[in-house]
């Protein structure tokens, strides 16, 4: 089962957004009044946005976008087959998106989970980051939800020294005129 890293397009995130594995919808209704699918989809292309495929099928969409100057809030969600792209995506985000989003001056990216998301927890400790704090009523019906995140003091994985082929990577999806959008569009500080 080949997993692939290919820049995000709003088809294929809007098919993982109606797709979502029970756990992301959770987190994703408890934030937000309103979506759809492709609303899902459409917000997530702004900055650096992904997609990982199996056997070709658009399974988990993954990214990072820029809030303000140097804050940059980091996302990810996808159908039940997620689980198997993990490890590729984590293998991408310390070579090639960190790098990127350290590149356009971030000094802290922040990620938010649910409190109840055990398999998201995890997975942003093994990702580096550093849990904060609770965030006792953050969800739109009372829900707990933590804050993590990496600061530039933090990033010792984000080097873009350690990381060749980095630019070339972010060229790549700069030039297909997706993974990168918006406000991450912006030059380097």
């Amino acid at each position: 089962m080949p997993i692939r890293i290919v820049p995000a397009t709003l088809r294929d995130l809007s098919y993982i957004a109606a797709n979502l594995r029970p756990e992301d919808r959770a987190e994703i209704d408890c934030q937000l009044d309103h979506w759809s699918p492709a609303l899902l989809a459409l917000t997530a292309l702004q900055g650096f946005a992904y997609v990982a495929e199996l056997d070709g099928n658009p399974e988990a969409g993954f990214g990072a976008a820029e809030q303000r100057a140097g804050l940059w809030i980091a996302w990810s969600w996808g159908t039940r087959r997620m689980r198997r792209c993990v490890p590729e995506i984590t293998r991408f985000f310390h070579a090639v998106l960190g790098p990127q989003v350290a590149a356009r001056g971030a000094w802290r990216v922040e990620a938010r989970a649910l409190a109840d998301n055990e398999l998201a927890l995890r997975w942003l400790d093994r990702l580096g980051a550093t849990q904060r704090c609770r965030l006792p009523g953050y969800g739109r019906n009372g829900e707990d939800f933590f804050l993590h995140d990496w600061t530039r003091e933090s990033w010792n994985h984000v080097s873009l020294s350690k990381a060749p082929g980095t630019e070339a990577a972010a060229a790549g999806a700069d030039r297909a005129g997706q993974g990168c959008a918006g406000a991450g569009r912006r030059a380097a500080r």
